[in-house]
């Protein structure tokens, strides 16, 4: 409730800005999956070092139009986070300020629906910095492919409640290759490929414990 109402005064404020067009309703017949890499898991603190887009059309994963953006180094960066995504601070060097990654995103993005796995996660991040900046939330409408996947998996499996499943066993389960774990665009672009999969109506196997 108070996500929509926000949205709402969003849109009511920013109609006539210069990102109006984002609050516009989609016609289109394309989605964007969206992934970043971060350094932590606590959505209060943690920052983005890497953000990673692809657009989705039809039965296809456009890579050739994708997004990669590598972020200078945040202050949170730590050991801990870069034993998973692989980042450290040299290889944040020449990366791009956050202000311009942030406005790339916006206008790659756009006004589609986005897609991400557990993407909740990834908007409280991104929008944490984009709300400063441009005094909104990403309007977009969304679908978390993990929530898709668990609710298709109840449906299919004799269990009163399926097991919580990580992404590289869903993507297994799904007969999907993983491309380039904990990298943004690599985790993007398999997240789209899982979405395909689910979109076509493919079931999910049951996985031992």
């Amino acid at each position: 409730m108070f996500r929509a109402l926000r949205r709402a005064n969003d849109r009511r404020r920013h109609a006539n800005g210069e990102y109006g067009w984002l609050f516009h309703p989609y016609t289109g017949d394309e989605l964007v999956a969206i992934d970043c890499e971060t350094t932590g898991l606590d959505t209060r603190t943690a920052e983005p070092v890497s953000i990673g887009a692809v657009k989705v059309r039809g039965d296809r994963v456009l890579t050739s139009e994708s997004l990669s953006l590598r972020l200078k180094r945040p202050a949170t960066l730590t050991g801990d986070s870069i034993r998973v995504h692989g980042l450290r601070g040299i290889d944040l060097d020449d990366g791009e300020c956050l202000d311009e990654a942030l406005a790339q995103l916006l206008d790659f993005v756009g006004n589609r629906p986005l897609l991400g796995w557990r993407l909740d996660f990834g908007l409280s991040i991104l929008n944490r910095q984009i709300r400063p900046r441009f005094g909104f939330d990403l309007p977009n409408s969304g679908i978390d492919v993990a929530q898709l996947y668990h609710r298709q998996q109840r449906r299919s499996v004799m269990e009163p409640e399926p097991r919580s499943l990580r992404f590289d066993t869903v993507a297994e389960a799904l007969d999907v290759p993983v491309m380039g774990r904990h990298t943004a665009l690599g985790d993007a672009v398999t997240t789209a490929l899982m979405y395909l999969r689910l979109a076509r109506g493919a079931v999910p196997i049951r996985h031992k414990a």
